[in-house]
C-alpha cells in the first residue's frame, strides 16, 4: 500500500475517534442540552451518528492536514541563489481599467 494511502486511512481513523470522543464529551456534559436532547428523542441514536460523522470528517481533513505538513522538508540552511533586487514602482498597476470594472484601491 502506498504511504500516502496509509497516512490517510490513519488520519481517517485517528480523526473519528477523535471524533467519537468529542461527541461523547458532548453528550455527558450536556452542552447546550444536547445531552437531554439526544436521550429525549426518538432519533436521538441517528442525531448522535450523524454528529459523529460530520465531526468525523472535519477532524479527519484536519488530522490529514496536519500530517502533510510534517512531512514538509526542513532545510538547515536556504536554498543558495542569486538574489536579484525587484523594482517597485509607486501608483503602477491597471487595477481601475479591467474591463469596465472598478477595482478598490487598497
Amino acid at each position: 500500500m502506498p504511504r500516502l494511502v496509509k497516512l490517510y486511512l490513519v488520519s481517517v481513523a485517528f480523526g473519528f475517534a477523535l471524533a467519537t470522543v468529542f461527541v461523547a464529551v458532548l453528550v455527558w456534559f450536556d452542552v447546550a442540552g444536547l445531552g437531554r436532547l439526544l436521550a429525549g428523542s426518538r432519533a436521538g441514536l441517528v442525531a448522535g451518528g450523524m454528529l459523529v460523522f460530520f465531526n468525523g470528517i472535519v477532524f479527519a481533513g484536519v488530522q490529514f492536514g496536519i500530517a502533510l505538513a510534517r512531512m514538509a522538508e526542513t532545510y538547515a540552511t536556504p536554498p543558495s541563489g542569486p538574489l536579484v533586487p525587484v523594482p517597485v514602482v509607486a501608483g503602477g498597476g491597471n487595477r481601475s481599467s479591467r474591463g469596465g470594472v472598478n477595482f478598490p484601491r487598497a
